[in-house]
């Protein structure tokens, strides 16, 4: 039976990360915040008004890079510790106070764009031509232009980001700190239930009673928030498609893509041709899954289970260790010195406890290192999860370390490959070591039921559930909870057909994620994993090339397009056949599974 939350308090340190990394302690991350606040006023004093020549450009440019790195830590440090316990009201007050210092300067430093975009295009040229390291910033500046406010606009919405960030804001604190779902009872004993619990045990449980009692009892517990998180979601997207009309997309698509520097048709594309193409090998597996476990219907409550259920071995953390170390080697000793750093240097935080954060993530402070989150429950599956985050890690921290701060962040679109990239390493590792069809098996479930089930068919489903809602919110349509919870089932029941009833509870699942208030994400974990396939094929094909090619575009950042990022390591994401291709090795990893189930 799973045990009680602990308190943060009560964990053991040795398991969680170590803050220090970013500030010894709350007086040094004071004082940095102080020294932010000092760098502002010097800035806005020496060149508000004054940005009309090349010069002067770069030199306010200059400073506003080493403001960038103060002010970012300064963020990072305060989010990283409140987001291992929400319920911390210290925490709380740190991350209230920070964001409403970060709107002020914010607005007060808007004046930077404003003045750019309104100087004299021959000296935006020169300052380009003058400055390797501001040349991604003024070239973003130019490409922004046409959508680009009056000066005090833009100083108005930049003083507001505090509160147009509410959304999420309301969405964390009734998720993580608001919900108490207790404990729910099957046949006469008592069993704990957490948003954490629910989503890294009890959606595996091989019982099916206690899976279905836990289903239905998280269900209960969202459904008494649906009204509060329908209108912070709302708010979301309102607020969404107001600033796209203010600066001029005809949609609130075309703002989104905007930012992410893909068109339509890229984003059309890995929604329609997945629904279209996966979900017959998707409905098969689920088939598979029925007959395995004798089960009379197959419902969505039992999508998450283990072909092999009884095989699941307890992996120790430092077995995980030397998995992801073993795999990982394969990209040289340079990278995998990164990831000996992060078990070593604790940048992992792996325990649980009351108030963390759900899921995981990668957090990767310019100036310092990278930080993870996740919740260790002792399966191959956190495994997995873990050099999904390393993937982050390694990426980040490489292009940290060969660009500047301007440059370092890829497109959304492309963010989540490198990080599928590890995972399918991981995977391939595996599927050579191994030669006893059980064990396998075992693996390429995990794959199928892991790392595609996570990015090609949960995050996939919250995009085209997304695409729906964004498309009547530029009809001018509102959203409430029902019409909410009615479009995640059709969108639902359009996936799996017949092969899947989507039992009551099912629709809830739009409450889950935070991914809807970080605009058109959802999608991109299904176009990264189309690319980290493409690459991690062409590894094991090509080798010492493939590799050298990836590693140059990890180190890239954000200096390049995602179309030609994925160019640069081989892939034409311009157009469907590396989809297609990945489908297909869906498709036959998943008949393997089938047809290594005849001989185990």
């Amino acid at each position: 039976m799973a045990k009680e939350l602990l308190t943060r308090k009560e964990v053991n340190e040795a398991y969680t990360w170590d803050l220090t990394g970013i500030y010894r302690n709350g007086e040094e991350y004071q004082s940095a915040v102080e020294e932010v606040q000092r760098l502002t006023d010097k800035i806005a004093a020496g060149f508000k008004g004054k940005l009309s020549t090349a010069e002067a450009i770069n030199q306010c440019l200059d400073n506003l890079r080493l403001l960038y790195q103060k002010l970012f830590l300064c963020a990072d440090y305060s989010y990283l510790a409140l987001s291992v316990d929400q319920t911390d009201e210290e925490s709380q007050k740190r991350e209230q106070e920070l964001g409403n210092i970060f709107a002020d300067i914010q607005s007060r430093l808007s004046f930077i764009r404003s003045e750019i975009i309104q100087a004299d295009e021959e000296e935006i040229n020169r300052a380009i031509e003058s400055s390797k390291e501001n040349k991604g910033y003024l070239e973003e500046i130019m490409r922004q232009k046409p959508h680009m406010l009056h000066p005090e606009a833009e100083r108005t919405l930049s003083a507001l980001s505090n509160i147009l960030n509410l959304p999420s804001q309301v969405y964390d604190m009734a998720k993580l700190a608001d919900m108490d779902f207790g404990n729910f009872v099957v046949e006469g004993k008592e069993y704990p239930l957490s948003f954490v619990l629910f989503e890294e045990k009890w959606v595996y449980e091989p019982d099916r009673k206690l899976r279905h009692a836990a289903f239905e009892a998280f269900s209960k517990k969202l459904r008494e928030y649906q009204y509060t998180i329908a209108t912070a979601y709302q708010s979301q997207v309102q607020k969404e498609k107001i600033l796209a009309s203010l600066r001029g997309y005809d949609s609130v698509f075309d703002s989104l893509l905007f930012e992410q520097k893909v068109d339509r048709e890229i984003y059309d594309r890995q929604i329609d041709l997945i629904m279209d193409h996966l979900a017959p090998h998707m409905r098969k597996y689920a088939g598979f899954l029925k007959e395995v476990h004798g089960l009379e219907e197959m419902t969505f409550a039992d999508l998450k289970l283990d072909p092999d259920p009884d095989f699941e071995e307890e992996i120790s953390i430092e077995e995980g260790e030397k998995y992801i170390e073993r795999a990982l080697s394969v990209l040289g000793d340079d990278y995998l010195n990164i990831i000996k750093r992060a078990f070593k240097e604790r940048w992992i935080d792996f325990v649980q406890n009351k108030g963390k954060s759900t899921g995981a993530f990668c957090m990767t402070p310019y100036g310092s290192h990278p930080f993870i989150l996740l919740s260790w429950t002792g399966s191959m599956r956190d495994v997995f999860t873990l050099a999904h985050e390393l993937g982050h890690a390694g990426h980040f921290y490489l292009t940290n370390e060969n660009q500047n701060i301007f440059d370092t962040e890829p497109s959304l679109y492309f963010v989540e490959a490198p990080s599928t990239m590890n995972e399918m390493l991981l995977a391939n590792y595996l599927i050579e070591k191994i030669e006893e069809p059980q064990m396998k098996r075992r693996v390429l479930s995990l794959i199928i039921g892991g790392t595609y089930y996570h990015n090609f068919v949960t995050h996939l489903l919250e995009a085209h559930f997304q695409r729906e809602v964004y498309k009547i919110i530029d009809r001018g349509g509102s959203l409430q909870a029902s019409l909410l919870h009615q479009l995640k089932r059709e969108t639902l029941e359009k996936f799996w057909g017949d092969a899947v009833k989507i039992n009551e509870g099912a629709e809830l699942t739009w409450m889950r994620q935070p991914h809807y208030y970080m605009g058109l994400y959802p999608y991109t974990y299904s176009a990264g994993l189309t690319i980290a396939t493409e690459v991690s094929r062409r590894i094991l094909r090509e080798g010492q090339k493939a590799i050298a090619d990836w590693l140059e575009v990890l180190k890239a950042g954000g200096t390049r397009t995602p179309v030609e990022l994925a160019m640069m390591a081989g892939v034409d994401i311009r157009t469907d056949q590396p989809l297609l291709n990945t489908i297909e090795y869906i498709g036959n990893m998943i008949e393997e599974i089938i047809k290594l189930s005849d001989t185990v």
